[in-house]
């Protein structure tokens, strides 16, 4: 029942970095208007994958399409977004739930199985009782060994059905495991393990939704990360994410909830802040210890320059959506920046 451990994401299909993705996007936009494409996430992913040009077959039926309909029908698109950009995804849904029902047909069986070894050995009691009650004579020695025979089958039948459902609770567990894990990476960046964006949004909204009081956002941007990546290449610039990452996710706790917001900008969400200035000097402390890393060039001692990050606070308001709680946040960090960088700033409360 076991099932390949590897398996490829919608999200490795798409290993590019910013600058490669500008250039497909670059691509996929004109096809798109030229053919009077919806600016749509689909569209979008069909057509960044046609100007990649790694599925040929898609391109062979978006051109068909086109050609054919002068667009792309709106089922059409969603049947091949399901076959060419979320298939291993759906495939991965399919095969947990048919590992499900098998789990649950062979349990089936084996309670069957079970049910009739049991009333078998009540027919095989009932039949040597009646016999019992009758002069037995010589007949008791058979008696006496279809009993002993009854009850061997019953304990076979029994020890088999409990060696059965130990396996059917192992492979429960396994199948439990990888769904969690399964779970999880659904909700956290690959690179720097905090939660990704789309999860950051969702429970950024929820807080906002039930009204909890003092809710606090932190925006945060690193500072010249740009420089990184052109002075010491994208694998370094990766390392400094990560790190800054390692250091949000050490400040974690029921009350603080961390996101890689998109490209070397991270979000903070605190829960029942008392004030701005509490969630300012919360994001005093996380400056300070971006400030003190000290990362080093794989494979010398060179230390890279000082690391610094700039924060931009917002407090909640009993009005806010998740799109001016979002820009107060930002306005914030772009001051932060404009005043020279590696400080905090705070939203004006009005």
């Amino acid at each position: 029942m076991s099932q390949p451990e590897t398996r490829a994401t919608a999200l490795a299909l798409y290993p590019e970095d910013s600058r490669e993705a500008a250039a497909l996007l670059k691509q996929a936009v004109p096809l798109m208007v030229r053919h009077n494409i919806p600016p749509n996430p689909v569209h979008y992913a069909l057509w960044y994958t046609y100007s990649k040009g790694r599925e040929p077959e898609l391109n062979r039926h978006l051109d068909r399409m086109v050609r054919d309909f002068e667009g792309v029908p709106a089922e059409s698109a969603a049947r091949l977004f399901r076959e060419y950009i979320i298939r291993d995804e759906l495939e991965d849904a399919r095969s947990g739930q048919q590992q499900a029902i098998n789990l649950v047909d062979g349990m089936e069986r084996d309670i069957s199985r079970s049910v009739r070894g049991s009333q078998h050995f009540q027919d095989r009691l009932g039949h040597c009782l009646d016999m019992l009650e009758e002069p037995t004579g010589e007949r008791l020695p058979t008696l006496l060994s279809e009993l002993q025979q009854s009850t061997r089958l019953m304990q076979g039948q029994q020890e088999l059905f409990l060696s059965q459902l130990h396996s059917a609770q192992n492979e429960i567990k396994s199948l439990r495991d990888k769904l969690e894990r399964a779970q999880l990476a659904a909700t956290l960046d690959g690179l720097t393990q905090v939660l990704n964006r789309t999860t950051f949004t969702r429970l950024l909204e929820q807080a906002l939704g039930a009204g909890q009081a003092g809710v606090a956002l932190i925006m945060l941007d690193i500072d010249h990360f740009k420089q990184f990546n052109d002075q010491y290449g994208h694998p370094l610039g990766d390392r400094v994410l990560q790190h800054v990452g390692e250091v949000l996710r050490n400040a974690i706790s029921p009350n603080v909830t961390v996101a890689r917001y998109g490209g070397e900008e991270f979000c903070v969400m605190l829960h029942a802040c008392r004030d701005l200035d509490n969630a300012g000097d919360f994001a005093e402390q996380l400056r300070l210890k971006v400030q003190a890393l000290r990362i080093k060039a794989r494979g010398t001692d060179q230390v890279l320059d000082r690391v610094t990050a700039s924060f931009g606070v917002a407090l909640a308001k009993p009005d806010d959506t998740l799109e001016s709680l979002l820009t107060r946040a930002d306005d914030a960090l772009c001051q932060a920046k404009r005043n020279g960088r590696n400080q905090v700033h705070r939203s004006a409360s009005t």
